[in-house]
């Protein structure tokens, strides 16, 4: 069984690769986090798919190579302070807190970051935080924070999260409407200034909150 499972994920790692994640410390760090740890044993035999995997409540475990890229394109390092918006299964808080130093992840679904604590601690990681709350807020007690992660699909960029952004910080978020969104890059410099830039095309589930969407059905 766990020889399957090795192969599977390093399957899904030269997948990566060919999509082009070339990052050695992001690769290294999906390769060493056991997915299928983290996704429902139904859905398991899909874990290592490079694809949206269903985890209950209508969310998914978002696919692995659009989170590699995202975290590429931000280059996170040990020393970072980051907030993920969406713990969702705590798959990629997992492989954030590998690659950085601290994370901050908040859930508006309790009992899919109570799931994540589970799967987290199980793995013996240690510099992660949970909160259950609303996303769109951020997480002002711990800001600012040098990277911002937001895995849901907004109709702006709230600016909270901007906020709450440290300067020379980056933030990586799916911007538009409830069918496609585009993956934004949102950079503040040393004087606060901030500016946007595309990165791809994507289709998130919405994010729901006080700055975005009303409510799962996408409702503004």
């Amino acid at each position: 069984m766990s020889g399957r499972i090795d192969a599977a994920r390093e399957r899904l790692i030269e997948t990566m690769r060919e999509r082009g994640i070339h990052d050695l410390a992001v690769l290294e760090a999906f390769s060493r986090v056991p997915r299928h740890l983290f996704v429902p044993e139904a859905v398991r035999h899909r874990a290592y798919d490079d694809a949206p995997v269903p985890i209950g409540f209508g969310q998914t475990a978002s696919q692995p190579s659009l989170q590699a890229l995202y975290m590429q394109r931000l280059g996170i390092e040990h020393h970072h302070r980051i907030l993920e918006v969406g713990t969702g299964s705590g798959y990629q808080t997992a492989v954030l807190a590998l690659l950085g130093g601290q994370v901050y992840s908040v859930e508006r679904i309790a009992a899919l970051s109570q799931r994540a604590r589970k799967d987290i601690d199980a793995m013996r990681v240690t510099n992660v935080a949970l909160l259950v709350g609303d996303g769109t807020l951020g997480w002002a007690r711990f800001a600012p924070y040098d990277r911002i992660l937001v895995a849901a699909g907004s109709p702006s960029i709230p600016q909270a999260l901007v906020d709450q952004l440290a300067l020379g910080g980056a933030m990586a978020i799916p911007v538009g409407d409830r069918e496609m969104q585009t993956l934004t890059l949102v950079t503040k410099d040393a004087q606060g200034r901030v500016e946007t830039e595309p990165i791809t095309e994507c289709t998130f589930v919405p994010l729901v909150g006080r700055f975005a969407w009303k409510s799962e059905g996408g409702e503004s």
